[in-house]
């Protein structure tokens, strides 16, 4: 977790992130972007080295902002540049979180790309799809995650399971997670994915999992519910799951509430069992 500077200096990135990523930007020009940022965050990763001289609070900012000039003004786009200059000048509370918040950068690009288009409910919509896969399959969820394994079998492994089944936007965003060394886990990643994809729709999500599917009138009421408990607006994501028998279990960020008829199970037979 980003410690109060980190949180700070990301904060400030992303809101120099609009000027690049505004009305003005195409969908290719977003594309090639992310790729950029990605390989930028790909170089800090394979040099320590480097990645400590850019982070080090200690030393001048505007210092750290020539020494990326020099080392990627011919090798990178303009909008790309701008972007790692921003953020090298900034205060970081390690080397680490300005490697994580370059990533992030990409991949806040391509979520600009996906609004461009007109499919980031879309993209949203299948982040969502593949978690639930994910988590009904830990096995495979395990495989994807195996640091030891080949990154080559692992994204071919992903690529099987999402090639033609998703836009190219979420492959994407999923193939990155994949490779990056930085995302330890994929589960973790599309987590964190779906809130961002949320925050730029100005609301969260909440994963609603039950045996039935919800009607569209019940969504709206629960959704309307959850946005007045928690005071921000709030959409829906459903899936459905036998194992729940009744009722819902709904997770808000890192908040779960399980009203599941399956919960209730447990909880009666634990207490028999006391």
């Amino acid at each position: 977790m980003m410690r109060s500077a980190s949180r700070r200096a990301l904060a400030e990135l992303r809101e120099r992130q609009q000027a690049v990523l505004g009305d003005s930007a195409s969908v290719a020009s977003l594309s090639a972007l992310a790729g950029e940022l990605y390989s930028v965050g790909e170089l800090l990763v394979g040099q320590p080295r480097l990645r400590r001289n850019l982070a080090d609070p200690s030393t001048d900012a505007q210092s750290r902002v020539m020494l990326v000039n020099t080392l990627l003004s011919a090798k990178i786009g303009d909008d790309a540049l701008k972007l790692v200059k921003a953020a090298v000048a900034l205060r970081w509370s390690s080397p680490w979180d300005l490697t994580d918040a370059i990533e992030s950068s990409g991949d806040d690009a391509l979520f600009a790309a996906a609004e461009k288009e007109g499919s980031l409910a879309t993209v949203e919509d299948e982040l969502f799809r593949v978690e639930r896969i994910l988590n009904g399959a830990g096995e495979l969820g395990g495989l994807l995650d195996e640091a030891s394994a080949p990154t080559d079998r692992r994204a071919a492994l992903l690529d099987g399971l999402i090639s033609g089944k998703v836009s190219p936007i979420t492959q994407r965003l999923l193939s990155h997670a994949i490779v990056s060394q930085r995302k330890r886990s994929i589960t973790l990643a599309i987590d964190d994915l779906l809130e961002r994809a949320a925050a730029r729709q100005e609301r969260s999500v909440a994963r609603v999992v039950s045996a039935t599917p919800l009607t569209d009138a019940q969504q709206r009421r629960l959704a309307a519910s959850l946005s007045v408990m928690y005071s921000r607006n709030i959409s829906i994501r459903t899936a459905l799951d036998p194992a729940v028998r009744g009722g819902l279990v709904v997770r808000v960020g890192d908040e779960v509430i399980d009203g599941s008829v399956a919960a209730r199970l447990a909880e009666a037979r634990a207490a028999l069992a006391s």
